[in-house]
């Protein structure tokens, strides 16, 4: 129930009710109305400044996550630039050691990314500086692991080229152990059969009777399958990498120029063609063009007591047969 107001009236000498017209009554009501907003704001501002709203707590915890989310990748990108490492060791000092390739440098592995403004875009960002350093940590990673992938594509042609060097090189005999009677001449200084003077012997010369299989002695191409003064019937076979062979004096060609063969494959066959005192394989290995004593190159043929007995007679033999 409203309360009745009265005012004294001097002139009267008593109280009298006071009417409230209808502009009086609004103005007490907004009056009323004005103060409770007042209040109410003041209350929410409060409560606001202490404890947060339902969205901003929200976001803070967004925000703590995601700190955590970027703490805890930098300590994954450590352990995985710690691999990254182990890996470029292995790849500079094992990998490229073996192919005897020269490894990659560190400016390249180690190299800058982008330009001076690429990072500018996060500075304004709150903790920047650890958005920052996890950004640069990745883009690092990315582009170290980058190179180290094109270093094993590098290393993965070298692998195959390195089988293909191997099955190249003359590193067999050019007739078989039981198929030669003697090694009649070494690698080396050796009197002429015809001339009987001292004279530089190219290769090694293998008695056997005529008809002996020849092998190619590595993969290769025919070069040359055709008489040549001296050597008689020659075929010439470049294995690449440098690497050439030759075997003369032969009967039959089994070959002929541009052929590609395998190592271990029939070739010719033996023979006295040319400038010879007696059936027999002359044969020569060269290197950049200049020859080499093929018996460094039994390998793959001989056990290593077969192996120093055929250099100590290659040493010891006196007169080539060509």
């Amino acid at each position: 129930m409203a309360k009745t107001k009265y005012q004294f009236n001097p002139e009267s000498i008593s109280y009298e009710k006071v009417e409230l017209n209808i502009k009086t009554r609004i103005i007490k009501v907004l009056k009323h109305i004005a103060s409770s907003s007042v209040l109410a704001i003041a209350m929410v501002v409060v409560l606001f400044y202490f404890f947060g709203s339902p969205k901003e707590r929200s976001l803070i915890r967004e925000n703590q996550q995601i700190l955590s989310q970027y703490n805890r990748l930098n300590s994954e990108f450590e352990q995985v630039e710690s691999v990254l490492s182990d890996l470029e060791q292995r790849d500079d000092n094992i990998y490229r050691v073996i192919f005897e390739a020269e490894p990659i440098h560190s400016n390249i592995r180690k190299a800058g990314i982008g330009g001076v403004n690429r990072y500018k875009n996060l500075e304004n960002l709150d903790n920047a500086d650890l958005v920052i350093s996890t950004t640069k940590k990745l883009d690092g990673i990315i582009k170290s692991m980058y190179v180290q992938t094109k270093s094993y594509d590098d290393v993965e042609d070298m692998v195959k080229n390195k089988f293909k060097m191997l099955a190249a090189i003359p590193a067999i005999m050019p007739l078989a152990l039981k198929d030669y009677g003697r090694i009649s001449a070494g690698f080396g200084w050796r009197i002429h059969p015809i001339y009987k003077t001292r004279k530089f012997h190219d290769g090694m010369d293998f008695t056997c009777t005529i008809g002996t299989p020849i092998y190619a002695a590595g993969d290769g191409v025919v070069r040359f399958a055709h008489k040549q003064r001296g050597y008689g019937k020659k075929i010439e076979i470049d294995h690449g990498y440098g690497y050439k062979t030759v075997y003369a004096h032969l009967s039959v060609y089994n070959v002929k120029k541009g052929q590609r063969v395998k190592r271990g494959e029939v070739i010719g066959f033996s023979g006295n063609t040319g400038k010879s005192t007696g059936p027999h394989l002359h044969y020569e290995v060269r290197k950049n063009n200049k020859p080499v004593d093929p018996v460094n190159y039994y390998f793959n043929d001989l056990t290593a007591d077969e192996y120093d007995r055929m250099v100590a007679i290659s040493a010891n033999t006196g007169q080539t047969m060509d």
